[in-house]
């Protein structure tokens, strides 16, 4: 049997969310714009109801939330929303900032705006994933437009500073952007009380439906829409509204919060055991700082194992990934820009435990990549 140890790439849907959602697929179908009759409204009341669910979780008011179709099209949104919106108003700031750890759903939209005339800094970290707070500091100019930082960095789990990067950037006026996909429902997120600008998230990493997310837009920040057409989200997203989709990200949210603090101690529990378990192979360099860290992500590189071996070996009984779901089967660019080499980023392996690992999984996860070194160590 696979046991999946995968959940940054996405996690199965709470048959809780499932739940909830399924009224909305059949008997309860109306489009929510429509507005002239009964269905039709209570599917308009339900967007909302999800939006107050969304809106409360991160200490915001309701209208700040712009449902999207996940996180991508959020950060394309934030991003080049903010930067078409300052074209238009005739803004001189032009500067851009983010780390080469972001994801490239981050990165690909900041270099689009680089071949179009912004000014594009791309930050290194230290070895241990975190950015240098002074290095951030002092790429932060009066010509600074928008700052780009993850809260949660995808492949190797560890947690920047947002309040001190929130500060640096309203003390020079620049606005600060956080794809906060992997640490929503996982981590104490206020967007309010961080003093986020717009922050990005989607559902599919909390164990809610694939296909919606959000962008959470501070009061006063103006985005230019990239998508026309019908109007809806305040016209900063034309489209019709997936109701079902909508619902089950609130219901997966609030769920979310309710074993948010016992989940994250019982898979840091396991998680640690996971670590000391590969560690006694011997061989093991754990990837990022496991204290400023998700509690569910392990990132760990393998010496004296060939990458491309190791994996096909351990799909047959395990889910796991050497990096970002997007990467499409590249050599990780957060692993290179944290010290490794190719062959090392191709040698490691992302776990992300979940609401359903157990500790039975843990141990099989340990016994099959144990299994997996010492077939490939043999043969060295």
């Amino acid at each position: 049997m696979l046991t999946y140890l995968d959940h940054h790439a996405t996690t199965p849907c709470d048959p809780r969310v499932i739940a909830a959602m399924d009224p909305w697929w059949r008997r309860q179908f109306a489009n929510p714009s429509s507005r002239l009759y009964r269905p039709a409204l209570e599917a308009a009341a339900a967007v909302e109801i999800a939006r107050e669910r969304l809106a409360s979780s991160l200490g915001v008011e309701p209208p700040s939330v712009i449902f999207t179709s996940g996180a991508t099209e959020a950060n394309n949104l934030a991003i080049k929303g903010v930067a078409e919106a300052a074209w238009e108003r005739g803004e001189r700031r032009r500067g851009l900032v983010t780390l080469v750890t972001e994801h490239r759903a981050v990165l690909d939209p900041l270099a689009w705006l680089a071949r179009h005339g912004h000014e594009l800094t791309l930050l290194p970290v230290h070895p241990d994933g975190l950015v240098d707070p002074q290095r951030l500091e002092e790429a932060i100019g009066p010509d600074t437009l928008l700052v780009s930082v993850m809260a949660a960095n995808n492949e190797i789990g560890v947690l920047q500073d947002l309040a001190l990067i929130a500060r640096l950037c309203r003390e020079r006026g620049a606005l600060f952007h956080c794809d906060a996909a992997q640490a929503l429902g996982h981590i104490p997120l206020d967007m309010g009380a961080l003093g986020i600008d717009l922050l990005s998230l989607s559902a599919h990493k909390l164990h809610g439906p694939k296909g919606c997310g959000a962008l959470v837009v501070a009061p006063g920040v103006r985005l230019s829409p990239q998508q026309h057409g019908g109007g809806q989200e305040r016209g900063l997203r034309a489209g019709t509204l997936a109701v079902p989709l909508l619902v089950g990200l609130g219901v997966a949210v609030e769920l979310a919060l309710a074993d948010r603090d016992e989940r994250a101690q019982r898979l840091l529990g396991l998680r640690e055991r996971l670590r000391l378990g590969l560690e006694g192979l011997g061989g093991v360099r754990c990837n990022g700082d496991l204290i400023r860290r998700l509690p569910h992500n392990l990132n760990v590189t393998l010496a004296a194992v060939e990458g491309g071996r190791l994996h096909r070996l351990l799909r047959r009984r395990l889910a796991v990934s050497s990096g970002s779901a997007c990467s499409q089967g590249s050599p990780s660019h957060v692993l290179a820009a944290i010290g490794c080499t190719p062959a090392e980023a191709a040698a490691s392996i992302r776990f992300g435990l979940g609401r359903d690992t157990t500790a039975a999984q843990i141990e099989q996860a340990i016994s099959v990549v144990a299994a997996a070194v010492a077939e490939l160590r043999r043969s060295v």
